[in-house]
């Protein structure tokens, strides 16, 4: 077993080498045809390669003695397997080189060291004997040279390159950086690289394999550049390291120095005038007195800290959020109620409910200053002005508004803040708004209080039930702060499109206010007072300049939008005052005249209508009927459509449908299982077709009891072969015996109905008083009528034959 022994090197060349081994030229004629051959573990040995070799066992150290005792040859070839101590013709790989001889040391643990010198390429034909050590038939092989224009390329570059990596290289001795410079024949310098580049063994066996030179130089050149890179990387690397090292420790010695300077004039430490200005800012800020406690304390340890310790840091940002939070600071309301309700009246058209409970909260507020009244929850579909009826409430109270999102909040420290133990660690949102308000007594807006998330960091909602509690909230205390401050004196007010993802115990603490959706004269007069005017001064334009008659908004409302609120009117707005815009920048519009945006040249501005009015459209066959949805974006129109075929009575249902509205389905047929002699319906019917109802917009998921009327009025109508009356829509749950069961979102769903042109509905009979809270205007135009049973419903949904 052999392994390179490299602090060997100076003792074995430190006696003088016997002239035959010194500065001779050996030729392949003049090694013997056989050799004897030593294993190598972990070293590949190139040509004009010196290198000391350690031998310790007894077969190899026989070799060596006969090696020396003889010419001095051998052949040097490597293990396929490191770990084989006495290897045989299989565990060798077939190509190797001469080596000879320079140097034996004995030493007196019974190993030998020896220098030997690469020679030449061998390859080794057959083995001659096994014992007492491997010997075989070699052939020496010739390298193959070429003189051309390509390989003095090749070595040019394998040579700049090999210089860069000296320079940057730690580990190459100087004789290499000596003999790389003296070396001008390819060959020899090839096999200098591979013997110094950074290779793997088996990479240098194939190496080592190559008789062409240029085939060598060709494999060796993206070596280099790859060997170049990491030694330029970790040299880049290890400047910066000591670079930052000295700098800390340079910015060490340099405050030291200030500070004795400082010291010999008289002057006071920085870090002392630091803890004095925070001393006197707490005693100026009139905090409470256990903040105060922990204030100074904390400030006690800030004194005896360098100012270069981690802990410095976190301790002089904890006092800056102590000393800066609104402990004491106010902003005085404004309890003046016409002003306020002028202001709301201004900001918002419509709502006239959510405007009252927000006066009479404003009015309790006043007669009472310190209020610990409800947290209002303002509940209604997208666009309908719930986050800036907040903004309202401030500008009406005179105080300071801040929103925080809670959409997607899934970590409960966003509310309650991190503890500092952590790197990095801030207080909650709420602590966070406080101070940047500057103000104790604000109004901030929970907004999307129905998309809060949790996960393995916690529930925010949890955190939120302290926050939103008046009982509770005097004393929240942030993990960051660890100290109670007084939420109180702050107005919450929260939003949301829906009330079921909401937390049963957090949706205790809040106060509903629902906001329905828009009628189309309302979404008129916002359009007219709000909207139309904000999109002109944003793009530029007057209101004498363009115009945009009611008959255009109008058709707009119909037409462009189907929504509850008016965020996608506005955005039709927007397009239409940019296209007059680009008409009066581009100087194709007379100067002074005005642009009217007339209703029938919507569609060449906007395209082709995208909805059409007469949505619930007229019905022609037995089987279809109108129902009504609640969705959290508001109301919407449902059809609901059946049809027979021969079968076994099999009930087929379609249309992403949830179990409930499946089992309002099976009801509903049952139903009329049950009653159809009196409804003129053959029984033989239910066991002789299959019945099939789908609900279309299949993508959308579909659930609630609600539509077991529209059901049941579609079932009846297929089976009494009898049209739904056109222009009807309906909603209700129904049971086995037959019975219209209230059901909730009637406002919301009435309004849709007007929308999509509906001028009948049929409600349970229990809805009555929902019914008034319809606004007058939608009511005006629609007739309804209550039903407590499914015999009332069948002859008011159904037309005569």
């Amino acid at each position: 077993m052999t392994s390179p022994d490299t602090e060997l090197i100076n003792i074995l060349r430190s006696s003088e080498l016997p002239e035959s081994s010194t500065g001779t030229k050996i030729s392949g004629r003049s090694i013997p045809e056989i050799l004897p051959i030593l294993g190598l573990s972990d070293i590949v040995i190139f040509p004009s390669m010196v290198i000391p070799l350690l031998v310790d066992n007894a077969e190899s150290i026989r070799l060596i003695d006969d090696v020396v005792s003889g010419n001095r040859f051998l052949g040097l070839v490597l293990q396929r397997k490191s770990d084989i101590e006495n290897p045989t013709p299989d565990d060798l790989f077939t190509q190797g080189c001469v080596g000879r001889v320079l140097k034996m040391l004995k030493f007196p643990d019974g190993t030998v060291r020896v220098l030997v010198e690469g020679l030449r390429r061998l390859k080794i034909k057959e083995f001659t004997a096994l014992t007492p050590y491997l010997q075989a038939r070699v052939e020496v092989l010739k390298e193959i040279t070429e003189e051309s224009v390509e390989m003095t390329a090749l070595s040019r570059n394998a040579e700049t390159l090999f210089q860069e990596i000296i320079k940057v290289s730690p580990t190459l001795s100087d004789q290499v950086k000596v003999a790389a410079i003296n070396t001008d024949d390819p060959t020899r310098f090839s096999d200098l690289i591979a013997a110094n580049l950074n290779l793997a063994l088996d990479e240098r066996q194939k190496l080592l394999e190559m008789n062409s030179v240029k085939e060598r130089m060709t494999w060796l050149l993206p070596a280099l550049n790859r060997e170049l890179e990491v030694l330029t990387l970790g040299t880049k690397i290890q400047n910066e390291v000591v670079s930052a090292m000295s700098k800390n420790q340079r910015d060490f010695f340099l405050r030291e120095q200030m500070r004795a300077i400082q010291r010999e004039l008289g002057e006071g430490d920085p870090a002392a005038m630091e803890a004095g200005e925070l001393r006197e800012q707490i005693e100026q800020q009139q905090l409470p007195e256990d903040v105060k406690k922990v204030a100074l304390k904390e400030l006690e340890r800030l004194q005896q800290m360098p100012p270069v310790a981690a802990e410095y840091t976190i301790t002089r940002n904890y006092l800056d959020w102590l000393i800066n939070l609104p402990w004491n600071k106010f902003t005085e309301d404004k309890l003046d109620l016409p002003a306020a309700s002028r202001i709301l009246d201004e900001q918002h058209y419509g709502l006239q409910k959510v405007k009252d409970r927000l006066l009479e909260f404003l009015a309790v507020m006043k007669l009472k200053q310190q209020l610990k009244g409800p947290i209002l929850c303002l509940v209604g579909p997208p666009g309908v002005g719930k986050t800036s009826l907040g903004k309202s409430v401030a500008d009406a109270l005179g105080r300071k508004f801040a929103r925080i999102s809670l959409g997607g909040m899934h970590d409960e420290a966003e509310i309650r803040g991190h503890r500092r133990t952590y790197v990095g660690s801030m207080p909650g949102r709420i602590i966070q708004t406080l101070r940047r308000v500057e103000s104790r007594n604000p109004v901030i807006l929970l907004d999307e209080i129905d998309k809060i998330g949790s996960d393995f960091r916690g529930d925010p909602a949890a955190a939120l039930l302290e926050v939103l509690d008046p009982a509770q909230n005097s004393t929240f205390t942030d993990h960051y702060l660890d100290a109670p401050f007084d939420l109180s004196r702050v107005l919450f007010l929260t939003t949301a499109n829906w009330l079921d993802p909401i937390h049963p115990a957090l949706r205790d603490r809040l106060e509903i206010i629902e906001l329905p959706s828009y009628t189309e004269s309302e979404k008129l007069q916002i359009a007219k007072r709000h909207l139309v005017p904000r999109q002109l001064e944003e793009h530029g334009l007057k209101k004498k300049v363009v115009k945009f008659p009611d008959a255009t908004l109008r058709k707009l409302i119909r037409e462009y939008t189907h929504e509850a609120g008016v965020r996608q009117l506005e955005r039709e707005i927007a397009a239409l005052s940019r296209k007059a815009a680009r008409k009066i920048a581009s100087q194709r519009h007379p100067t002074g005249a005005s642009i009217s945006m007339a209703a029938n040249q919507l569609h060449s501005h906007l395209g082709q209508p995208k909805f059409l009015h007469e949505a619930a459209e007229r019905i022609t066959e037995p089987g279809i009927a109108v129902g009504l949805a609640w969705t959290p974006v508001g109301g919407e129109i449902l059809f609901i459509e059946a049809t027979r075929m021969t079968g076994k009575g099999r009930l087929l249902l379609t249309g992403s449908l949830g179990d409930v509205m499946k089992e309002s389905a099976q009801a509903a047929l049952s139903y009329l299982r049950s009653q159809a002699k009196k409804l003129g319906i053959d029984p033989r019917d239910f066991d002789r077709f299959d019945i099939h109802i789908h609900v279309p917009a299949g993508a959308t998921p579909k659930d609630g009891p609600s539509a077991g009327v529209t059901i049941v009025t579609a079932l009846a109508s297929l089976l009494m072969r009898r049209k739904v009356r056109s222009h009807l829509a309906m909603t209700g749950e129904i049971s086995l015996r037959g019975r219209v069961f209230r059901v909730g979102g009637i406002k919301e769903k009435v309004l849709a109905a007007s929308r999509s042109g509906a001028k009948e509905l049929i409600l349970p009979d229990q809805n009555r008083n929902d019914w008034e809270e319809v606004p007058a205007e939608v009511r005006k135009k629609m007739k309804v009528h209550f039903v407590k049973n499914i015999s009332e419903l069948i002859p008011i949904a159904l037309s005569a034959k």
